[in-house]
């Protein structure tokens, strides 16, 4: 059992590349089977398709195609160039075209249709405003649209499952992470490139421009810097610090595990669970779910285990995690610390989990192998080993906690996103889950709404106190 819905084409087909096809093929029978064909010969698979027009004998056509590879697409055209009857006229790579001239604008929230307009939003009118917040800062938050808007901060050094590939590159990610915002909480993010890996120098650009935003998300910052560098603007600002990789992450995957737990019946202080991961996400983790209630974990991180008295390749954070986790300081290698676990977490390294090791753990147990894009074990892997529940990275989305979290914190004009309220939106993002699914459809703007509510009420409930 996976316990999740909605998949995509891009996941039923395991396909990270989609093209269409402009083909001009002879309008006689056998001839699209044999482009059909070609698209099985590279393993890929047709998507929709599309009469564009009729030129004599022949059809044009656009045809979907979905392949796993870049390079797949030059073996295809390679074999559709030997079949006399059928032209490629051209191939366009969607996920590209998605992205062309980026994924998100700046667009005005007021029409300027005359002077009368223009005076109103620009000068003179404008210099009232100003005034008002000269004299009373707190009074931008009702007139400018910081109560609206995200920074989204990265150096491009932890992106997706790619690693260090600079800030430049890390761009369409920052984009695609804005226009999330946009869809699903109404709010304005902008991408912030800071260039560098010097903690103190990418502090205080963020200090420096922090005036104009309501909050600031920390995107695909590696470890250990990126705790730091939380940490030192937590305690620099007075607007929310948000780190996605660790905090989003541990929210979503909280979701799911409270939905896994009820539907294996297994009581969470009774569950040990074995994490491979010992970086920003795995960490996080495992802070959030032993303050909700999990009896242990035990954290491997390259070298091994983590215990209290380790020295090889620590750093204070990871000390940190040794303190409160691994309550029995297991030093065993990883195949050892499956044994007889209930709950397995991966934030780590595609394909480094055998069916052996799911096999050695407790009876009917949690797999959740969460790197990206390809997990530590298969799903279906997973389950012929004996798993009861299992949902990989594609499942466990980030993207279905953090617009609810910033809403909800933005409108509640906090200061931090705590623990508190982390946990109050992975309980209702679990209770909006459907019956028998881990976690509720990412594409409803409602769940968004009802995260965001849970998560301000919070706010305003630990201010009241």
């Amino acid at each position: 059992m996976t316990g999740m819905t909605g998949t995509s084409w891009q996941e039923r087909y395991s396909a990270s590349t989609i093209y269409t096809l402009r083909c001009k093929i002879l309008d006689k029978p056998g001839m699209f089977a044999k482009l059909s064909d070609g698209v099985s010969q590279v393993g890929g698979n047709l998507g929709e398709i599309s009469l564009v027009d009729v030129e004599g004998e022949y059809k044009i056509r656009d045809i979907g195609v979905y392949l796993a590879e870049k390079e797949d697409l030059d073996k295809l055209l390679g074999i559709i160039k030997k079949i006399d009857e059928i032209e490629v006229i051209s191939a366009r790579n969607e996920v590209f075209e998605t992205h062309r001239r980026g994924s998100i604008d700046v667009v005005s929230r007021m029409e300027i249709k005359s002077l009368t307009d223009l005076r109103l939003v620009y000068t003179p009118g404008v210099a009232s405003v100003c005034k008002e917040i000269e004299n009373d800062a707190a009074a931008a938050w009702e007139w400018t649209g910081i109560c609206d808007r995200v920074a989204i901060v990265t150096n491009g050094t932890a992106v997706l499952g790619l690693g260090d590939i600079g800030t430049l590159a890390s761009l369409p990610v920052m984009e695609g992470k804005a226009s999330i915002f946009a869809e699903f909480a109404n709010i304005s993010a902008f991408p912030m490139l800071i260039d560098t890996k010097d903690v103190d120098k990418f502090v205080e650009t963020v200090v420096l421009t922090a005036k104009c935003f309501g909050a600031i998300q920390l995107e695909d910052v590696a470890a250990p810097a990126c705790f730091e560098i939380e940490e030192k603007l937590i305690e620099k600002l007075d607007i929310p610090v948000f780190h996605d990789d660790q905090h989003g992450t541990a929210t979503v995957v909280l979701a799911a595990l409270i939905n896994a737990l009820k539907q294996t019946g297994k009581k969470k202080e009774d569950c040990s669970v074995i994490m491979l991961g010992g970086g920003s996400a795995g960490i996080a983790i495992s802070k959030m779910l032993l303050e909700f209630g999990i009896g242990d974990i035990v954290v491997y991180d390259s070298v091994g285990a983590i215990y209290r008295g380790r020295e090889e390749k620590m750093n204070p954070y990871k000390k940190q995690i040794a303190e409160i986790t691994n309550k029995k300081n297991e030093k065993g290698n990883v195949t050892e610390g499956f044994a007889g676990k209930e709950i397995f977490i991966g934030v780590s390294q595609p394909n480094i989990v055998s069916k052996d090791m799911v096999a050695s753990m407790a009876k009917d147990p949690i797999v959740l192998p969460l790197s990206n894009p390809i997990g530590e074990i298969s799903k279906e892997e997973a389950i012929e080993a004996g798993a009861a529940i299992t949902a990989d990275g594609r499942d466990i989305n980030n993207a279905l906690a953090y617009p609810g979290i910033f809403r909800g914190a933005l409108d509640a004009k906090a200061t931090e996103i705590n623990l508190e309220m982390k946990i109050a939106a992975a309980e209702r993002i679990a209770e909006l889950a459907a019956e028998g699914m881990l976690l509720p459809d990412m594409l409803d703007r409602e769940v968004h709404r009802k995260v965001a509510e849970a998560v301000a009420q919070t706010w305003l409930k630990q201010k009241s106190k």
